[in-house]
């Protein structure tokens, strides 16, 4: 999938807006700069590709599925909120 240009960030030159999907220091520094959360399935992914072990492996798994759900929440409020802004 190629990256679009963000009209919104269009004064900063080059920058895209979008998510490396598969590089987690790039995802937190998208993060950091933007507050562009990573989508669950993308950072799911970017723990698969990783070397973990079990406990690692295990640790994070608690923290995602909180990340998970958490998100899915952050959604819908946004959500009615953008409803609500549009009607």
């Amino acid at each position: 999938m190629a990256c679009q240009p963000s009209l919104r960030n269009s004064a900063r030159g080059d920058r895209m807006n979008c998510m490396y999907h598969y590089n987690p220091a790039t995802a937190l520094e998208e993060l950091t700069e933007d507050a562009t959360l990573p989508n669950p399935v993308h950072v799911r992914d970017m723990m698969l590709r990783h070397k973990l072990t079990a406990d690692q492996s295990l640790e994070l798994n608690r923290i995602f599925v909180e990340y998970q759900k958490f998100f899915g929440e952050a959604q819908k409020l946004g959500k009615e909120i953008l409803k609500r802004l549009a009607a």
